[in-house]
């Protein structure tokens, strides 16, 4: 495409922007004005995209790390022929609009990721990268290459000062992403002023020393652009591309100052702005018929990609059948029938940590689309199966990842293997670095992200590693997350159960939280517990007698404590329910009839037992109740002392609950 034709469009997105923030009075108009050249040079001529079918597997991801600039995707999606009406552009950041503040995963097609908190994007877009080398490389044969395409991301300074941005980066450098191509918005601008204040680093050096490709170039010079983007494609690192650019480019007042970074022109500069882009300055949303004529081009062109795409899969297929069929199912993220029918584990002793382990070693070899890793933790959290084989830059095919100490990436980069598709991740690490990782746990429930989180060392159990290691106020903290289900099983066969339903969940992130301590693994049938079956409903009976007086209800290795406190009471005559809650959430999802079963309201005398902060469990226990619970930090020593020092004992909780009844 010819450079005016480049720059007509650019001006188009940069009034569409100017437009949009001016009629909702808030948003970002600088980075779009200034990154329209980069955008409109990558969206032309290098994207291959389908708009007519935004889900075409084969398509390039494009990621806008730089979600606060959300304009400038909103006016490439309208531009390029996505469902998105230029309605919706003039109802930017309204109630029920599809243009929301931010890009949100799921409310326009072509939107990859939900961006906004800076570096979780790039760090989404590495994933994705990795989920397309490692898909190539299972499934291309020879000139059949089903899977290549490219991921794309724009970021700005303030992607690449987040902590986050160096794990991730560190990560593609390490396993060779050379399909990962990055743009940064080099302005030199944040918020605050200029970006020396508190921003000097070379960023060039530091990419290269993560072993990137890296070119600086003008932002608003078309043939370097081209030029740079080019190089990348062919280049075997992942590569960074400094684009130096002026915020606010257009603005005869604002256009290099933070004043453009977060607020709207104002009626006089934006007419101002729009009268120097060539813009008619008083027609609001303006786009030319020559213009829409260009970037509509992208719908036929997407069209033709696709069917080329098509005509050498049927190919693939008539070659390698049993491999397409493999890949497919991989994209459908099938499970195949019977693959979670494992048996339950016989009586004995076994901490949730290994029994997962053990559970993976039959799932990975029957999920294809299955793959885990570790925060360089693989040999606590028990995350590598039997027959997974490591992955590495020289063999990408590998479904093992060792993601090193990088929670925080490792959480972001599962999200964009999940959102690439074909791939169904499971990570490690221990349940308190969910400090680390929480921010990129949040997007995953928030896109709605199927994920599996493997936690253990779930509590004060862990023993000897001090309060550093123990997590207390962990799971208050993840059970306040919306639609993130968290499960924490009390033996070997509620873990077992636990992961057939995380597989199942197709709606959001699922948390297994899981002990270093050996539990009991009940004889259920002899001593008449519930089947371990029923953790599907969150909540669920484990054992009555007859009249009970007071219920019991724990979650993991306290349920032990529960039933020992059971036999206690029995001893002193009182009658007792014990309940175990291994999903707080899955349980409110149940009807009420059921959750008023449990945990009836003519038994009002309870008490619930974590070891872990008690906020939250007052709701179950009611005004009559009290909670075991520990509001302290831990410490160090052996589990057992710990466990006797805190209190947290069959006897404490058997007295609780016989003053709870004597005052009754």
């Amino acid at each position: 495409m010819k450079n005016q034709q480049l720059k007509k469009i650019a001006h188009t997105l940069r009034g569409l922007a100017i437009d949009a923030v001016e009629a909702a009075n808030s948003g970002h108009p600088g980075m779009p004005l200034g990154m329209a050249d980069v955008a409109t040079v990558l969206w032309s001529e290098f994207l291959k995209h389908n708009p007519a079918n935004p889900s075409w597997i084969n398509r390039d991801r494009f990621v806008l790390s730089a979600g606060h600039g959300s304009m400038l995707l909103y006016g490439l999606l309208h531009l390029y022929g996505y469902d998105l009406p230029l309605d919706e552009i003039k109802r930017f950041r309204q109630w029920g609009s599809r243009t929301a503040g931010h890009p949100e995963y799921g409310q326009a097609p072509g939107i990859e990721t939900t961006t906004g908190p800076l570096g979780q994007g790039i760090a989404n877009a590495v994933g994705m990268a990795w989920a397309e080398k490692h898909l190539a490389a299972r499934f291309n044969k020879g000139p059949y290459r089903v899977i290549n395409h490219f991921t794309y991301v724009i970021v700005s300074d303030g992607d690449l000062q987040e902590g986050i941005s160096h794990e991730a980066c560190s990560f593609a450098g390490h396993y060779q992403l050379s399909k990962l191509i990055v743009l940064y918005d080099d302005n030199g601008i944040s918020i605050d002023g200029q970006t020396q204040l508190s921003f000097s680093e070379d960023i060039l050096g530091r990419f290269k020393a993560y072993g990137w490709n890296t070119y600086r170039i003008d932002g608003h010079d078309y043939d370097a652009i081209r030029a740079a983007l080019t190089l990348a494609r062919a280049s075997d690192k992942p590569t960074l591309i400094a684009c130096r650019t002026l915020i606010g480019y257009g603005s005869p007042n604002k256009a290099g100052t933070e004043e453009v970074h977060g607020a709207p022109l104002g009626k006089e500069e934006a007419w101002l702005t729009k009268k120097r882009l060539g813009l008619p300055p008083d027609e609001a949303f303006y786009i030319s018929e020559e213009v829409l004529k260009l970037t509509r081009k992208a719908v036929s062109a997407g069209q033709s990609a696709e069917r080329r795409w098509r005509a050498l899969w049927e190919k693939y297929r008539v070659k390698y059948p049993s491999l397409a069929a493999e890949c497919e199912a991989c994209w459908h993220l099938d499970i195949p029938p019977g693959a979670l029918d494992l048996p339950f584990f016989p009586p004995g002793k076994m901490a949730t940590r290994v029994a997962s382990g053990k559970v993976l070693d039959a799932l990975a070899a029957r999920i294809p689309a299955l793959v885990g890793g570790s925060a360089d933790l693989t040999p606590s959290n028990k995350t590598f199966a039997k027959g997974q084989t490591v992955c590495s830059a020289k063999h990408p095919a590998g479904n093992y990842i060792h993601y090193g100490v990088r929670e925080h990436a490792m959480a972001a980069i599962m999200n964009g293997m999940a959102l690439h598709g074909g791939v169904l991740p499971y990570g490690g690490t221990f349940f308190v670095f969910t400090d680390y990782m929480r921010p990129a746990m949040r997007l995953a429930a928030l896109m709605g992200l199927r994920v599996i989180y493997v936690l253990t060392h779930d509590s004060i159990g862990l023993g000897e590693d001090g309060p550093t290691h123990q997590p207390i106020e962990h799971l208050a903290s993840l059970r306040a997350m919306p639609n993130l289900s968290l499960i924490r099983p009390m033996d070997a066969n509620e873990t077992l159960v636990a992961w057939q339903v995380a597989m199942q969940r197709t709606d959001g992130p699922t948390a297994l939280i899981l002990t270093r301590q050996n539990l009991p693994v009940y004889d259920r049938t002899a001593l008449g517990l519930a089947d371990a079956r029923q953790l599907e409903r969150g909540a669920y009976v484990l054992v009555e007698d007859a009249d009970f007086q007071v219920i019991l209800i724990a979650s993991g290795s306290e349920v032990e404590i529960a039933l020992n406190a059971r036999h206690l009471l029995l001893e002193k005559g009182i009658s007792v329910r014990v309940v175990s809650m291994p999903s707080m959430d899955i349980f409110e999802r149940q009807e009420e009839g059921y959750r008023r079963k449990v945990l009836p309201e003519r038994c009002p005398l309870r008490v619930a037992i974590e070891a872990g902060a008690s906020f939250g469990w007052h709701k179950y226990v009611g005004p009559k109740g009290i909670v075991v619970g520990l509001d302290h930090f831990g410490a160090s020593a052996p589990y057992e002392e710990l466990y006797r020092r805190f209190r947290l004992t069959a006897e404490r909780v058997a007295a609780e609950a016989e003053i709870l009844v004597k005052q009754s």
